[in-house]
């Protein structure tokens, strides 16, 4: 009889993170399949775990692969642990799922942590449609394909970036996404986490410590009103007036903030002011 698969969450930083199903099925397992050993020993070691483990990353799929399913096979029970959080997204843990499921192996998940819902219930965008990546490509064709694809989606999505990237995909997606709202998400659940809120533009330039592990959420995309129903220039004028003489911030959060209300761009209700400004109106 074959034995089974459990595909385990752990935590995304702050070990305290973790189901106290999942410490017993590392426990009772008889192999650890770890993408990173050394990281997975801290945790096993932390919470007194002498199951051994077995690297299983990227590098080593296509050997590790016949092995594990082997092993199950003849009846062992194998835990899979990512770096952090859920097996699964961007790693290799849906390779040997899959190929447990196609020999007919039992899969168990133990859910747990997992860094895009993390990251994602702290935005406060609105999370029904929600579209989950891995890392932005490296590769320059992939990382234009991927960009256009991205700025095609118009609900909110989530992305994983590396340290030396991140300062560069922001400002490419300064240029594709304008000032839709995004939140960087800086070393999740640890002791210096970290959310930035704004615009890419505006995250850019508030981003001094590129350090450590990245999930960035993008907000939905602002639905532009139908042209029935969208305000005249002068209602958008008067109540700019109203907004800059009642609120802080000054007149470009006034723009900003009509802008989103209307469905139209910055530089379109601030062409509209200023021309009924110099006309008199």
């Amino acid at each position: 009889m074959s034995g089974t698969l459990f595909v385990v969450a752990t935590p995304i930083g702050n070990l305290e993170d973790i189901t106290f199903r999942a410490l017993r099925v590392l426990r009772e397992a008889d192999l650890i399949a770890a993408e990173d050993t050394r990281r997975t020993a801290r945790l096993l070691k932390h919470y007194g775990i002498s199951t051994s483990t077995l690297s299983f990353h990227q590098h080593n799929t296509r050997s590790r692969l016949p092995q594990l399913i082997r092993r199950l096979e003849a009846g062992a029970r194998i835990a899979i642990v990512t770096d952090a959080g859920t097996p699964g997204i961007s790693d290799p843990g849906i390779d040997l799922v899959a190929a447990c499921l196609r020999k007919g192996i039992a899969v168990d998940p133990i859910p747990g942590p997992s860094a895009p819902l993390v990251a994602a219930v702290a935005s406060g965008f609105p999370l029904d449609p929600l579209t989950v990546f891995g890392f932005v490509p490296a590769r320059s064709k992939d990382r234009e394909a991927w960009m256009q694809s991205a700025k095609s989606i118009r609900h909110t999505f989530i992305f994983f970036e590396a340290p030396h990237r991140i300062r560069r995909t922001l400002s490419e997606l300064s240029q594709l996404l304008g000032e839709r709202q995004i939140v960087v998400c800086r070393e999740l659940t640890k002791l210096h986490q970290q959310f930035l809120r704004g615009d890419a533009a505006t995250i850019v330039g508030q981003l001094t410590d590129s350090r450590g592990e990245f999930s960035v959420v993008v907000g939905p995309a602002v639905q532009a009103e139908p042209a029935h129903d969208r305000p005249n220039d002068q209602v958008i004028a008067d109540e700019f007036g109203r907004s800059t003489h009642n609120m802080e911030g000054g007149r470009r959060r006034a723009v900003v903030d009509l802008a989103k209300k209307y469905g139209r761009s910055p530089r379109e209700v601030y062409a509209i002011i200023e021309r009924l400004k110099s006309s008199g109106v």
